[in-house]
């Protein structure tokens, strides 16, 4: 077991330290390990540290390394991921919120820190008309190769996972049980394969039921975690405002699909717009203005057309490479007639390319640029 991590999970073990008090104390401290190392005389001159709390480090230290190997034991035989709030592997897009967990248990093999995440959220009664939009939404998406984040529920969640394991994006299940309990269990054969396109992620430990508050708790991660939360049905009093108002507090984007007025499912949506706490999805066009996928696109082609020695590469390859700067990744028989190459010259037009660093294969015959 590693040591760091060990003094880490420690850490979030120990009673009366909550996240923020975590973060004050390694801040002070230096590490974890270092916080259980430091002389008691020293700890009670950081803020927030009392009698009480010195008196539950000293006391709760031993208990707490012995629960923390019991946690790493129990990661490693479940294929999970202890990410304290230090690892580079969890989301930074968290770190700055005041409320973000200090401990994450993560299965998967996304990168949660992915270019692009889209949170999708909405309610479990999903109608016809919203299962069509939260398709259409992964399904624009593509071609940004946007990262799409639910809470694996009933409805508009498990739906805008299915479509986005369908359309080939990586998706993550954010959840309210511990990391080895897939709720509701119906959803296991999407989870099991999230696993491997995207992830399941949580930051509650082995053994949690699916209780009641959990839920909201783990809205503000499905919230925090993405550039902007779409709303794609809900009713005026639900859990998915909650999630809204969450994200609309943190000061990140929140969107809402426009709904016929007299369906219940639509009153939430349409209170969002008109109350000017979200932005109207009509398109991605929407989307694409609203976060400036747009000039950053520009900035980075731009960026690359300048970085490419045109001389270096062959006519063929240049066809290639314009290609994949426009779609970032490609199937090889798509590509051969994007880039007017012949299947036959494609795979050594390839090849040159990867020698040159500027394309990898991925498997299924495809093709990215590396940026």
């Amino acid at each position: 077991m590693e040591t760091q991590n060990l003094y880490e999970v420690a850490l979030t073990c120990l009673p009366g330290v909550g996240p923020l008090l975590t973060r004050q104390l390694v801040s002070y401290c230096g590490s974890a390990q270092a916080v259980f190392e430091t002389p008691p005389g020293k700890l009670q001159k950081i803020p927030g540290v009392g009698p009480t709390l010195l008196k539950n480090i000293a006391a709760g230290s031993k208990t707490a390394l012995l629960q923390a190997e019991e946690k790493l034991k129990m990661a490693a035989a479940h294929d999970v991921q202890l990410l304290f709030y230090t690892s580079s592997k969890f989301p930074n897009r968290l770190k700055t919120l005041p409320d973000a967990p200090t401990l994450l248990y993560y299965r998967g093999n996304a990168d949660l820190n992915h270019h692009r995440i889209i949170s999708m959220v909405g309610t479990r009664q999903i109608t016809t008309y919203g299962q069509t939009v939260t398709e259409r939404i992964v399904d624009e998406l593509k071609p940004y190769n946007a990262m799409i984040v639910s809470g694996l529920a009933y409805g508009v969640d498990v739906v805008a996972h299915r479509a986005a394991l369908q359309a080939g994006l990586p998706t993550i299940g954010v959840m309210a049980t511990g990391p080895e309990t897939v709720y509701p269990a119906v959803h296991r054969k999407y989870a099991e394969r999230m696993l491997t396109q995207g992830g399941l992620l949580t930051e509650n430990t082995f053994g949690t039921r699916p209780d009641a508050p959990r839920f909201p708790a783990r809205n503000r991660i499905i919230a925090g975690m993405s550039d902007c939360t779409i709303v794609v049905e809900a009713a005026l009093k639900s859990g998915t405002l909650i999630t809204a108002n969450i994200a609309h507090s943190y000061d990140k984007e929140v969107m809402a699909v426009p709904g016929n007025i007299t369906s219940p499912v639509s009153e939430g949506t349409n209170y969002l717009i008109k109350s000017l706490k979200a932005a109207a999805y009509t398109s991605v066009q929407d989307l694409v203005e609203l976060l400036n996928w747009d000039l950053q696109d520009e900035a980075k082609a731009r960026k690359q057309h300048a970085a490419f020695d045109l001389s270096e590469y062959t006519a063929d390859e240049i066809k290639v490479l314009q290609v994949l700067q426009q779609s970032r990744e490609e199937q090889m028989d798509n590509l051969s007639w994007k880039a007017q190459v012949p299947v036959s010259l494609l795979a050594s037009v390839l090849l040159g390319l990867e020698f040159k660093g500027m394309v990898k294969a991925m498997p299924g015959k495809r093709f990215a640029i590396l940026s």
